[in-house]
């Protein structure tokens, strides 16, 4: 048995010892090197929860062969004694592109030049951004001078794939072995099945061009891969047969942001699917969602910089919201823990890979259990793998993949000694490395000096002063061997002395000096004693120091959000001028009861006990306001990459953090119809909800609301200003033809689900059956009344009828024809000549609708009318005599009329939800401000 201190080079382990024994070698004798090596007297962590004082490791092979504190030492065996040193798991980064290089984004803009519509390939799904026959290996090359990044941070293995299109294909998880071969260092070559949200660089193909396309691809795709398996389809399909063989390995969603992550975990649920979702690390400010996701997260550490204010001009340009991440970031982690969210760190989105250590650091100074960071780093990633029994523990037949430290692995001043991959040696820091950081008296030639050295102990920095003035050096360390060299205290020489030293363990050290002239003489080093006292006392204090103030959450977490979400209190208005929009008119003087949500009393001298008075004595109350047709409030407007989009929906990607929210409820409205945009003829289904600021996007959703859907005619649709596009339609003649096709397909589709036989589910025809069968109803951009004729007569062909043309600028013109149908008009107040078919639009529109019986309503399409509808409503008394409590319906009941909601708002009505305005004048003026809502 050989014994050698750790301090003496340790043979490495080399790749014969991994190399499979029935490969060849022809550069030399072929020598199985089956070492044990051992290492006694540590403290040994061999789980985040399990630690061994004086324990022993052994390891042959590249694997744990025993653990525990009684442990033979075999014959043949190396063996260190690290008395006082510590040994843990070396860490494993579950969600990185380590070695693969992302491919270059040929296709730059998919709107230039001719556009693709269809796949580029053939055999596999019809999509080109769906890959989920992607292998990682087969783009992957071992990055050595990377790996070395990863080894100084405590890695040990890695995840890695090829970070490119919405379903990735698989993962390899890679040992960090810098002597072995990729054979050796391959632990698995399938580990996890990945998705984004974001399109492939490889292809042009324009759909989806949206974040609601997105995920409305991925949940037909899960549906076609079940219709594919059960072998409904006669082509081959090479890559719905990727993903089906993959169905079992972990599915991790890069989400990329927290409300993304929230999206990807219900698309998972429809799906049946557990997603490992990978964060934002934003977690924190809705970490109630976050939760109820009942996900494992993988969560960078990528905090953003603290911000420049020192320009008392330009420092007005940074929002809250950016001041709030830079000091919410750092407790994300410890948020996310003390929530019992199970979450993984990663590399992933760092600038530099050595900023990991700082600041997980970091994250442990605001809170977060060093336990915790731990199993993040080891047993939890291990787990999202599937590798609990190979990786991220110490015992017996897991990869020998350790770290050695000088102590506690968290702790200031440790220091990674040595990161062991499959038990090969990787030298971080030199074990006998001598913190000398600190004040020391230098003596030289009979001159004394003061010496300041500071940085890290294997990469010291000096600073010399004679009688105070400061002396040019440069220190080096290496090896247990110092080099000082010192210039001369006259700058116009380039003349230096060179020192150096062997350093042992104590604080005063001594050696040879050369001499600018060659001569040589000698030197000593003693260490202040002062200086032992500062740097224990400064050790103290930073023990105590207390950690960074962290600002509160608030709902929404930016500007204008509440520091708690609201509830329904019981509220009593006394005297207002109340806006009824029922038959009772205006009342005048008159009380209203809300309790609960909704409104319980309507009358005068009303007393309730525990309600919240509110004088509203020369107010005006009014139900809220309802903008029919908005875009604000969602991550994505338009889905292009299809002539059709049904199978969209703007539910998926509602975005409740829009500061539009707060200014629209500033400006009394209190619902909003989030349409689709008009980029096709059949455009997606569209979201109803509540302006309910600091709410998540689920509970903005009107509950049990109508289905509804976008339609679009006209030169959008036909793409008349897209610049030679040539996806069909081009002519208006087209898009009826368009309509008929679509809607004959729908029919077809609906004789196949009753036929009994098994059928292809698809969302898309699906969506455009229930119009046909009247439970979805349509709300369809138009201006030229040939069209609205045509979709009319179309839709009455096909037995239904469209619900509200949007917009309809020509609606005086056929006004007859919109109430025989029984379509509503949803129309601008006054806009005109913006394009070519809007040169006919009048201010008079509604108000000549609205005395031919159709419901009218006036709604904003866009973010800075919609705060203003108020006004827009009122232009209706000026252009036609509309009286003012029609008008006023113009922007609340009618609306709520057009969207089947009426029997819960649009008016002020006993058991109506209590969404009320509470104005400072007469709405309809335009001095009139929503005081309360």
């Amino acid at each position: 048995m050989k014994k050698l201190l750790l301090s003496l080079s340790i043979l490495a382990f080399g790749h014969s010892m991994l190399a499979q024994d029935y490969f060849p070698k022809n550069d030399g004798v072929k020598i199985a090197k089956d070492n044990y090596y051992v290492f006694t007297n540590a403290t040994i962590h061999t789980t985040p929860d399990v630690t061994l004082k004086n324990a022993t490791l052994v390891v042959q092979k590249g694997k744990i062969v025993s653990v525990g504190k009684s442990v033979s030492i075999p014959k043949n065996a190396i063996v260190a004694d690290l008395n006082g040193k510590h040994i843990y798991a070396s860490f494993i980064d579950p969600m990185t592109s380590f070695g693969i290089t992302k491919p270059k984004n040929k296709s730059k803009n998919p709107w230039s030049g001719n556009l693709q519509y269809d796949s580029s390939r053939t055999g596999y799904y019809w999509n080109d951004h769906v890959r989920p026959e992607t292998n990682a290996l087969d783009h992957f090359k071992y990055d050595e001078k990377k790996a070395k990044e990863y080894l100084k941070e405590g890695f040990g293995t890695v995840n890695t794939h090829l970070n490119d299109g919405i379903i990735r294909g698989t993962s390899l998880l890679v040992a960090l072995n810098n002597e072995a071969n990729t054979s050796e260092r391959l632990l698995d070559d399938h580990t996890s099945q990945l998705f984004s949200f974001e399109k492939s660089v490889k292809s042009k193909q324009v759909y989806p061009t949206s974040l609601m396309g997105a995920i409305a691809l991925i949940r037909q795709f899960y549906l076609d891969a079940d219709w594919y398996a059960k072998g409904n389809v006669a082509t081959k399909d090479l890559s719905i047969e990727a993903f089906n063989s993959n169905k079992k390995l972990p599915q991790i969603f890069y989400a990329g942001s927290t409300i993304n992550s929230i999206r990807a975990d219900k698309l998972g649920d429809q799906a049946g699917v557990q997603y490992v979702l990978v964060g934002g690390g934003k977690e924190y400010a809705r970490i109630n969602e976050v939760k109820q996701t009942n996900a494992s997260y993988i969560i960078p550490l990528n905090y953003p910089d603290a911000m420049d204010v020192s320009d008392p001009l330009m420092q007005h340009l940074v929002s809250l919201h950016d001041m709030r991440y830079w000091n919410q970031a750092p407790a994300n982690a410890a948020v996310l823990s003390k929530n019992g969210v199970t979450f993984s760190l990663t590399t992933d989105r760092l600038k530099k890979l050595s900023d990991f250590s700082k600041n997980l650091k970091k994250a442990i100074k605001n809170g977060l259990d060093k336990k915790t960071a731990l199993e993040s780093l080891t047993t939890i990633p291990a787990k999202i793998l599937g590798k609990s029994d190979q990786l991220g523990v110490l015992k017996v037949n897991a990869i020998a993949n350790f770290l050695i430290t000088k102590g506690e692995l968290f702790s200031d001043d440790n220091i990674i000694y040595e990161n062991w991959v499959q038990g090969a040696k990787n030298s971080i820091v030199d074990m006998n490395t001598v913190d000398l950081t600190g004040s020391y008296a230098l003596t030289l030639e009979g001159k004394k000096y003061d010496l300041t050295i500071s940085g890290k102990p294997n990469k010291p920095k000096s600073k010399l002063k004679l009688n105070n003035k400061k002396v040019a050096s440069k220190i080096n360390y290496k090896n247990s061997w110092v080099t000082l060299s010192v210039s001369d205290v006259d700058t116009t020489k380039t003349a230096f002395t060179r020192l150096v030293a062997l350093i042992d363990k104590s604080a005063n050290w001594q050696g040879k000096a050369v001499l600018p002239s060659g001569a040589e003489t000698t030197f000593n080093v003693i260490k202040k004693e002062k200086e032992k006292e500062k740097a224990a006392e400064k050790k103290y204090k930073q023990k105590e120091e207390p950690p960074n103030k962290i600002m509160p959450i608030t709902f929404p977490n930016m500007a204008y959000g509440f520091s708690s979400l609201p509830i329904a209190k019981t509220v009593l208005f006394k005297n207002a001028t109340v806006w009824t929009n029922e038959a009772e008119g205006i009342l005048q003087t008159t009380d209203v009861l809300v309790k609960s949500g909704k409104i319980v009393k309507i009358g005068k001298n009303l007393v309730s006990k525990n309600a919240e008075v509110i004088d509203a004595t020369g107010k005006h109350l009014t139900s809220g306001i309802i903008d029919e047709h908005a875009h604000i409030a969602t991550a994505a407007v338009n889905e292009a990459g299809h002539n059709s989009s049904a199978e969209v929906t703007i539910e998926d990607v509602i975005d409740p953090d829009d500061i539009n929210i707060y200014r629209n409820l500033a400006g009394g409205v209190t619902s909003i119809q989030i349409l689709h945009g008009s980029a096709n003829p059949i455009g997606g289904r569209s979201a109803i909800i509540k302006l309910k600021w600091g709410e998540s996007a689920e509970n903005l959703k009107f509950n049990n609301a109508p289905k509804f859907i976008k339609f679009a005619l006209g030169e959008n649709v036909k793409q008349s200003n897209w610049g030679g596009k040539t996806r069909f339609p081009q002519s208006r003649m087209g898009v009826e033809q368009l309509y008929i096709d679509y809607f004959s397909r729908a029919l077809e589709y609906e004789q196949k689900m009753k036929s009994g036989k098994p059928y292809r589910k698809d969302i898309e025809l699906e969506t455009l059956l229930e119009i046909v069968n009247g439970a979805r109803f349509i709300s369809c951009h138009s201006y030229i009344q040939s069209e609205v004729n045509m979709l009319m007569k179309l839709a009455e062909k096909f037995g239904f009828k469209v619900n509200t043309f949007t917009h309809i600028l020509e609606g005086y013109k056929v006004a007859d024809k919109m109430r025989i149908h029984g379509a509503g008009g949803s129309t601008f107040s006054d806009w005109w000549a913006y394009k070519y078919e809007v040169n006919d639009a009048i201010p008079y529109n509604a108000s000549i609708m609205h005395k031919q019986g159709v419901t009218v309503a006036i709604n904003s399409d866009d973010p800075e009318m919609s705060r203003r509808l108020n006004q827009e409503a009122a232009k209706s008394v000026k252009y036609g005599g509309v009286s003012e409590e029609d008008a006023w319906k113009f922007v609340t009941l009618n609306p709520a009329k057009l969207l089947h909601i009426d029997d819960r708002v649009g008016s002020i009505k006993v058991g109506k939800d209590a969404d009320l305005v509470l104005w400072t004048d007469n709405p309809l003026s335009v001095y009139a401000k929503a005081e309360k809502q």
